[in-house]
């Protein structure tokens, strides 16, 4: 069975060739989780190299650079929509650690560093280890290969709980590095490791809607990437400022 959607003269896909793309790029997904929970600093260029294996794949098995959200003609409306998304959340961010009983959310013990180490945590770490292959995998890849058999909110519903689940691992020591977390489940024991974990999807799942909605309304890419970078990046260098106002 062919299906008759796809955008930008984009070549056709049985439904049980996306089944198997889908499959494949969950498979690698969770080989790189793994790797790089276990494997120090291999995020650096493991994501950027399978992002890029990613998008040639995708194009191909005969996706569209409008399906990958990645059309030239949505450029500038992307653009402007991640700007502003990023100026937001930089507001937002300034005045919960300038608030000081919001400020204990910022003081996160992975990030207790120094200004050189959070900037290169902000700029290169984040964008280039973690965003880039994020949001190709989930919002790109996924979402053009799903949006060619399932209807929007499903493909919405899918990548959101799929991107939950890929932060399992990275979620695993949170009660643990987190002032605010720790203080609110009352430590750092085992159950607090489990809540902790299962907060982390609900919350990371709840983001992937958000980024989704945004990838689906302004059919680019780049607003969920700008949003993004915003709330992990901005998040280090605004907790830097808190553990200093702390001091």
């Amino acid at each position: 069975m062919t299906l008759a959607s796809p955008q930008g003269g984009a070549r056709q896909l049985s439904r049980s060739g996306v089944v198997l793309a889908v499959c494949g790029v969950i498979l690698l997904l969770v080989a790189l989780n793994v790797a790089d929970h276990y494997v120090h600093g291999s995020s650096l260029w493991l994501g950027p190299l399978a992002a890029v294996v990613l998008l040639v794949l995708a194009r191909a098995i005969g996706l569209s650079w409008s399906e990958l959200g990645l059309g030239r003609d949505r450029l500038g409306t992307g653009l402007r929509w991640a700007a502003v998304l990023i100026a937001l959340v930089a507001l937002v961010y300034l005045v919960g650690v300038l608030i000081p009983l919001t400020r204990d959310a910022f003081r996160d013990d992975r990030y207790h560093t120094g200004a050189a180490a959070a900037f290169f945590t902000a700029f290169v770490r984040i964008p280039i280890g973690t965003v880039l292959l994020e949001e190709v995998a989930f919002r790109s890849v996924l979402w053009g290969l799903l949006s060619r058999v399932l209807k929007p909110r499903w493909v919405l519903i899918s990548t959101s709980l799929l991107f939950g689940c890929w932060h399992v691992l990275p979620s695993l020591n949170l009660a643990a590095s987190n002032d605010a977390i720790r203080n609110a489940l009352g430590g750092s024991s085992g159950a607090a490791q489990v809540v902790s974990v299962l907060g982390a999807v609900i919350f990371t799942s709840l983001g992937g809607v958000v980024f989704g909605e945004l990838r689906r309304r302004s059919g680019s890419l780049l607003p969920s990437i700008g949003l993004h970078w915003a709330t992990n990046a901005l998040g280090v260098l605004f907790g830097l400022l808190a553990w200093r106002l702390s001091a």
